[in-house]
């Protein structure tokens, strides 16, 4: 074996260069927290961990008297799920890998899990197997597939005994975490392992460092599998492949580790929420911004959608997920495959990033500037240099900038009342 149970071996793997090379990730928050549909994906807890007030409420509304979670489970149809179509929308939307919750802190898994009795979407709900028809259709149109799993589980009596005990026992690992983790790997071998709610118990007690080494050593993905680094209280950000660190997380500056950024298109919630408004939907200009901003300090960007019960992504994602693609038909040799440059952003403003490939730079700049001309007062141009926008044919004229750096003579754009759409990128071939 080459690597041993412990982080220094673990932590030594080199990082397969599939997902460095991705850039873009598609995110998916699905399960019986579809059916309230309210407030979050962590409705269980709230209502019934917290005992909120607004949730109570709710449920008394809405529901008959006496209803439990579990009587939600039946509600999880899944009736309009179309995996192809998913398959297909995200593809469009330029994402390169599609990251699926196979089971979130409620417990409820989305495959036949062999230890997760009539708690899991083959016995009930949407009796079908979520995560192999999602893979299925993935696959075919040659997307990387990564399956969420959240090691804790909220209510589950096992995981609330081992916590009793101050998680010196470790019935819940041995009887459920470890048999689901071993099932997903052998069943559906993912390119990637997206571990979560492990923030309350030490990696000893979940047995991370030896399910890493066996994944690494002898699972059927071994050479190509990605995971993150949520397995344990305290190894966010020090730990596992890429860091997570914290949801929506933004370094500032060039992380000396790969990372990733996963954000969600419902600025509230990760799970569906029926009651969403226009307002609290990420528009594209800011989605564009995170985007650029993440892969310019090297990170990947993993944007989320929550589908409905019934397996319906709501247009307004859909819209916003195409028009992400648009950009990315136009402006993604900026961006896959493309390496943080020497000078990530210019240091007058934050409105314009540099990536780079091979001796290439990219500049993506997120405002038009008023009189057409670019300044850029990081790229230091040769006699040779090259300047072209991507997207529009032909050579664009520049100068050297008096101080430094040079100035670019953009193509003329139309007057409008409006600001035109966020994001274009020049290509400097000949700069240093």
């Amino acid at each position: 074996p080459r690597y041993r149970p412990d982080w220094a071996s673990l932590d030594a793997r080199p990082l397969p260069a599939w997902y460095d090379r991705a850039k873009v990730g598609v995110f998916v928050h699905w399960g019986v927290f579809s059916v309230p549909a309210w407030g979050s994906e962590w409705f269980w807890w709230h209502w019934q961990g917290q005992h909120n007030a607004t949730y109570e409420r709710f449920v008394r509304r809405r529901f008959p008297p006496g209803t439990t979670y579990a009587e939600f489970a039946p509600r999880f149809t899944a009736h309009d799920f179309q995996p192809r179509q998913w398959a297909q929308l995200f593809q469009r939307a330029g994402a390169r890998y599609v990251v699926l919750t196979t089971k979130h802190h409620e417990g409820f898994s989305n495959w036949g899990s062999p230890v997760s009795w009539n708690w899991n979407s083959v016995d009930t709900g949407p009796h079908h197997d979520l995560v192999g028809e999602l893979g299925e259709a993935l696959r075919e149109s040659n997307l990387r597939y990564g399956l969420y799993y959240s090691l804790m589980e909220w209510f589950n009596p096992l995981y609330l005994a081992d916590k009793q005990n101050d998680f010196k026992t470790q019935s819940f690992i041995l009887k459920k975490i470890m048999p689901e983790l071993y099932d997903l790997v052998l069943k559906y071998k993912p390119d990637l392992i997206w571990s979560d709610g492990d923030w309350e118990a030490p990696d000893s007690y979940w047995n991370s460092t030896s399910f890493l080494a066996w994944l690494y050593n002898y699972s059927p993905v071994k050479d190509t599998v990605v995971v993150n680094d949520r397995w344990g209280r305290g190894c966010s950000c020090h730990h596992g492949g890429f860091y997570n660190c914290a949801d929506k997380y933004r370094p500032g500056t060039l992380p000396d580790h790969k990372w990733e950024m996963c954000s969600s298109l419902d600025k509230l919630s990760w799970g569906y929420r029926s009651n969403m408004i226009l307002a609290e939907v990420m528009d594209e200009v800011s989605m564009i911004e995170e985007l650029v901003q993440t892969v310019s300090l090297g990170g990947n960007y993993l944007i989320n959608v929550g589908p409905t019960k019934e397996g319906v992504i709501v247009p307004i994602f859909q819209e916003r997920l195409l028009a992400l693609g648009r950009w990315l038909e136009t402006n993604g040799e900026a961006i896959y495959e493309s390496q943080p440059w020497r000078v990530q952003m210019e240091n007058t403003t934050d409105t314009v990033w540099y990536t780079s490939k091979g001796a290439v730079v990219f500049a993506i700049f997120l405002l038009w500037p008023r009189d057409n001309v670019l300044c850029l007062s990081s790229p230091i141009p040769s006699p040779d240099t090259q300047v072209t926008l991507l997207g529009f044919g032909g050579t664009l004229e520049w100068q050297e900038h008096p101080g430094k750096g040079m100035l670019i003579t953009l193509p003329y754009m139309l007057p409008s009342p409006l600001p035109p759409q966020s994001g274009w990128a020049v290509k400097l071939e000949g700069v240093k």
